[in-house]
């Protein structure tokens, strides 16, 4: 288990109101599936993550309770990405993170797809 960052639990409450921890973490299971599924992605870009879910620009509605999914666009490069981020919650066991899921690099068209299809619960302004 790697520790990724901090989340500002008040901007993440539109997810969900009993938030327990701001920690982030990243278990080895899940950064295997990220280069799995993602091949690079995770080397390339491990970096963005502690910015990714400090300072989101989106937080979109998931389809599994307590989960959000992050859309960041980095300006000066115009890299965008979509990460996954599992949230603990009271009725978790004690022992629980704040955990990545999952996380790539994404591009235009699935970038304005996601904010299309999916709810948006957060906008960075």
């Amino acid at each position: 288990m790697q520790f990724v960052g901090r989340i500002d639990r008040e901007i993440y409450r539109c997810v969900t109101e009993d938030i327990t921890t701001d920690e982030v973490i990243i278990t080895e299971e899940r950064i295997q599936h990220i280069q799995d599924h993602h091949p690079n992605d995770y080397e390339r870009f491990v970096h963005h993550m502690a910015e990714i879910v400090a300072d989101p620009d989106y937080i979109l509605e998931a389809n599994k309770p307590n989960t959000a999914v992050i859309l960041k666009e980095f300006e000066e490069n115009g890299e965008k990405f979509k990460l996954i981020l599992r949230l603990k919650v009271e009725r978790d066991p004690k022992e629980y993170r704040n955990s990545i899921i999952s996380f790539w690099y994404i591009g235009e068209t699935t970038w304005k797809k996601a904010l299309k299809n999916k709810k948006i619960l957060y906008k960075r302004e």
